[in-house]
């Protein structure tokens, strides 16, 4: 049993440990994101460090990984953001706009469905689902969170059907540096089945959760592609779990009816940043 305990703690400290690491690189990336957003003409990888109060060799893997993906450049030793990072900040002032452009679709799945219904979006950064908003059932027995509410990637609807749409190194990385804690009996926590169904959501085109989040809840949530085929919003309808599998042909029919009418609106918002830009 000592043993035992001794293995367990080992590897509870080891996993804190990398947990640790994560964050830190987490936050570097994130400074270094703000260190060159306030340079125009570039900063040096040694007035990085400085100001961020990093060692060089710590930030050089990262300024490496960023410049190889397109969200920073580098050149004359002097690292500037990358086209992605500017394409990346359009998005979300975008998204600000994208609920209330939203909202009269989200009405109508409402009256439609009788159900609560949201959108969700997916905060990149904290890398978990977020209701952007909110439209509660009347029914007095209903599944409703408030707006703003953040959940996991890997255990709610909304959640699981934004991570089945990512790129797979997106997913693979998540997948290693995620802590798959049960919220309930219900939910996945073995990576090999977690991919498994994020490889069934995103053949079949929509994402379904039942108890996995709250005892007793169940939703089914569909992507809204973006113009150039990838996916940072849904729609999600959040029933109770008595509701939900008699309703389930019927919800899930409405919600690709709904998702197919919001599709053209992340186009319409691209298009309008594109002739700002043109403009300005």
């Amino acid at each position: 049993m000592a043993r035992r305990a001794t293995t367990t703690r080992r590897a509870d400290e080891g996993a804190s440990a990398s947990d640790g690491s994560f964050a830190r690189s987490a936050m570097r990336l994130v400074a270094l994101l703000e260190a060159l957003a306030k340079s125009e003409e570039g900063v040096s990888l040694a007035e990085l460090s400085g100001s961020i109060g990093a060692p060089k060799s710590s930030l050089l893997g990262i300024l490496r990984s960023m410049v190889a993906s397109g969200y920073m450049e580098h050149g004359h030793g002097l690292y500037r953001l990358g086209p992605k990072s500017f394409r990346l900040a359009a998005d979300i002032l975008a998204i600000r706009r994208f609920p209330n452009l939203v909202r009269p679709i989200l009405q109508d799945l409402a009256t439609k469905s009788g159900e609560t219904v949201f959108l969700v979006v997916l905060d990149y950064l904290a890398q978990r689902c977020s209701y952007a908003d909110v439209i509660d059932s009347p029914n007095p027995v209903r599944y409703t969170v408030p707006t703003g509410t953040s959940r996991p990637l890997y255990a709610s609807a909304g959640g699981l059907m934004l991570l089945a749409y990512q790129e797979p190194s997106f997913i693979d990385a998540y997948i290693r540096a995620t802590r798959l804690e049960p919220l309930t009996a219900h939910t996945v926590t073995d990576p090999v089945q977690l991919r498994e169904k994020l490889a069934t959501i995103h053949r079949e085109g929509f994402s379904i959760s039942r108890g996995e989040t709250i005892p007793g809840a169940a939703g089914i949530a569909a992507p809204i592609f973006n113009a150039d085929g990838s996916v940072s919003a849904g729609l999600l309808v959040g029933t109770p779990l008595h509701r939900f599998e008699e309703r389930l042909p019927e919800l899930r029919r409405l919600l690709q009816e709904a998702t197919n009418r919001v599709a053209g609106i992340p186009q319409s918002i691209a298009e309008g940043n594109a002739t700002t830009h043109i403009q300005s």
